[in-house]
This record gives C-alpha cells, sequence and structure tokens, in this order.
C-alpha cells in the first residue's frame, strides 16, 4: 500500500501528537506514524505559558486545565551541606506581570487529550506500524513502515524520541553523554497547601523537585545516585512518606506517596543539526537533558512552532527543503544555550570543587539580590528573545 501525504510526523509521543495537530491545523494532510507507547508514563510536565497558549490554539487546553495546577512561584533552596551555600531564590509570576509561569499537569490526561485530538481530525491519518526505513530525495521522504506500507511526503518531522530510527536513517548524528544520576518519579499528598509554588532543592546529587498539582497535591522529580535507586525503591510506605518529608524539610507537613515510583536514568543528547533534506528533528529527537528548570518539553514545543512557522514561511511542504535550512538556524541558538545550561547547573550541583560551589552559589546570590536581573533571568526563561520581539513590535 502506497500513500501520499504533505507532512509525516514520525513518533507517537507528547512532541509528535503535538506536531500531528499542528500541521493539520494548517490544512495540511497528515501522516501520523505512531506505534503505542511500551510504558505508560508517571510524571508530570511543566507548561510554560507559551506552551499553555500554543496549546490552546490547537484546541487541547480547556479539556486538560482541569487536571492541571499555576505555578505562580518557583523557589530555589540549597539542600547541600557544603561549605559555600547558595541564598534562597524565589521568582515570582507577578514580577513579570504573569498571573502564572505556566501549569504543572501529569503527563497521562494530557497524552489522553492528544490521542483524541489526533484521532478526531480528518487531515490526521494515524499508522500504528513502526517505521523501518526512511530515504529523502530532492521531491519528497519516503518511509517505509514493518507492515509494508510505503509513505510518502512533501516534509516530515522527526518526534520518534532519543533512539529516533527516522533522524538515524536521513544521517544526522548526536552527541550524548550520561550522569552519575537517576530521577525518581512519584506523585504525593501533603498536609500544608502549596500556595502554587514550586520547590526545588538542590542537593549533592542533584535536583530535588517539588512541582504543584491540583489540591494538597504536587509530583517530585527527585535526582539520586544510581546504587540508592534500589534501596530507595525498596522502602516501606511509611518510610518512603518520611523520607520525602525530611528531604524537604517538612514545608509542606506529612506527606503521603501515592502509587508507583518510577525511575528513569539521566542523560543528555544534542543533535549535530535539526534538519536536513525534506526533514526537521523536533522534541527529544534533536536534544534532550535532565528535568531542570522547566524546559524540556517547553523546548519541544518550540520547536514545533517555529518548524511550522518556517514551512508556511517557505509557502508550504514543498518548499521544504528551504523550510528546514531556516529552521536548523532559528533553533540552533535556544537550543544549544538550554542545554549548555542545565548542564552547567546540574554539573555545579555533582561538584565538590570549591570554586565551582561558589560560582553556583554566587550566582544565585545576585539573582536574590538584585531584582531587574532576577526579571531578565525570568523573562528569557519563559521566551527566548522576548526584548528582540518586543523591540521589533
Amino acid at each position: 500500500m502506497h500513500e501520499h501525504f504533505d507532512i509525516a510526523v514520525v513518533g507517537g509521543g507528547l512532541a509528535g501528537s503535538v506536531a500531528a495537530l499542528a500541521a493539520a491545523a494548517e490544512g495540511w494532510r497528515v501522516a501520523f506514524i505512531a506505534p503505542q507507547p511500551p510504558r505508560q508514563d508517571g510524571r508530570t510536565t511543566a507548561l510554560l505559558s507559551e506552551s499553555v497558549d500554543f496549546l490552546a490554539r490547537l484546541g487541547v487546553w480547556d479539556a486538560v486545565e482541569p487536571s492541571s495546577a499555576p505555578l505562580r512561584t518557583m523557589r530555589i533552596l540549597d539542600g547541600t551541606t557544603r561549605l559555600l551555600r547558595a541564598p534562597p531564590v524565589s521568582f515570582r509570576s507577578s514580577e513579570i506581570g504573569l498571573d502564572a509561569f505556566g501549569y504543572n499537569i501529569p503527563n497521562k490526561p494530557l497524552f489522553e487529550e492528544l490521542q483524541a485530538a489526533t484521532t478526531g481530525s480528518a487531515l490526521i491519518t494515524r499508522f500504528e506500524s513502526s517505521l523501518v526505513s526512511a530515504v529523502q530525495s530532492g521531491e519528497a521522504v519516503e518511509l517505509n513502515l514493518e507492515d509494508g506500507t510505503r509513505i510518502t511526503a512533501l516534509a516530515a518531522l522527526a518526534a520518534d524520541g532519543r533512539g529516533s530510527k527516522l533522524r538515524e536513517d536521513i544521517g544526522i548524528r548526536v552527541r550524548t553523554w550520561t550522569y552519575p544520576q537517576t530521577a525518581l518519579v512519584l506523585n504525593f499528598t501533603h498536609s500544608i497547601a502549596h500556595s502554587d509554588t514550586s520547590t526545588e532543592f538542590h542537593t549533592e546529587q542533584g535536583p530535588f523537585t517539588q512541582v504543584p498539582l491540583p489540591g494538597k497535591r504536587s509530583s517530585l522529580v527527585w535526582a539520586v545516585k544510581p546504587d540508592q535507586v534500589d534501596i530507595i525503591l525498596a522502602m516501606p510506605r511509611d518510610q518512603l512518606n518520611l523520607e520525602v518529608e525530611t528531604r524537604m524539610s517538612s514545608i509542606l507537613g506529612k506527606v503521603e506517596v501515592e502509587g508507583e515510583v518510577q525511575a528513569w536514568p539521566l542523560s543528555s543528547l544534542i543533535a549535530h543539526s535539526f534538519g536536513t533534506g525534506r526533514t526537521m528533528l523536533v522534541g527529544e529527537t534533536g536534544h534532550a537533558f535532565p528535568p531542570i528548570g522547566a524546559q524540556g518539553l517547553n523546548l519541544g514545543l518550540r520547536d514545533i512552532m517555529q518548524a511550522i512557522q518556517a514551512l508556511k514561511t517557505a509557502g508550504g511542504p514543498e518548499q521544504a527543503p528551504r523550510a528546514v535550512s531556516a529552521y536548523n538556524r532559528q533553533r540552533w541558538l535556544d537550543v544549544t544555550s538550554r542545554t549548555a545550561g542545565v548542564d552547567l547547573l546540574n554539573r555545579t550541583l555533582l561538584s565538590s570543587f570549591l570554586p565551582v560551589q561558589a560560582l553556583r552559589a554566587g550566582g544565585l546570590a545576585v539573582l536574590s539580590a538584585i531584582p531587574p536581573l532576577r526579571n531578565l533571568a525570568m523573562r528569557e526563561g519563559m521566551t527566548p528573545g522576548w526584548r528582540k520581539a518586543r523591540s521589533a513590535a
């Protein structure tokens, strides 16, 4: 069987689902190559306001908003016992004129709503068979699926994650590196209200980050050394509850961990380019890093927005090579700077070298003491290039 489309989106996760909807919103016929995910994702995602606005334009935000909690304050506390410790720093959305930085939402309801939206679109055809090979020509991208289906498209968006088959077949190499950390992910209830505040404790093993959920509930991303994972997972639930509460200095009172605790080894990846020929990389296909600073999926959604805009500016999917060239230039600074920033912050947490500790503590002290710099950091964290965009307006 052979079918031809305007756009092929490879990958059925959060980024791939949004990419398919965004392409269909432009009136393009979309081949959505999306095998069912092998693992139920228990994580949550902090969506910044730019991402929330994007999902609202695609018609999915209203349905998932009740499952989310606003992020109005983002607080960093030094949880280390080192000689040089950083002062507390709080970033408040009201300081930059926003009601909230964004919203924290469990991945499960977001994924389910995206699945319903892609299924309901007349312009999206879903293929659940896996991609086995891809070839690009001057005129199209040809995708061959495991069940024998052959798809051609004028342009492709690779959203099939860190181990992307499409990225490999079109010849884009990546640089990867690992950290001596594993992220434990869980949700918990607590006796004291979180007041729409996320607290990131910086510890010697990495970040320990609580993010609000609706009611007196929060999610937690807890970086630990790999040899600690099995010990923590084997803890009786009462002991685990106390461990989480103690590490949070009881700021949310009594803690009750809910459901399963998941473990995700931490690593980073960055592609040598973000597109070639008629294919653009979006989401973790092009970049991935530890869960620090609410940058992961937000960066992926910004990829999608700019990929779609590049195609529109170039004149549509027919002009994909021109769009891919522009997209690669546009994304380079944003992706590389944020990858480097997250990597640097994570490494300063792990380092016992005194000058490195001084650099981290001093940087946070400056942000704490000088409001204009703190505001600049918040605005750039929310929307890169905001100053340039404002000047152009």
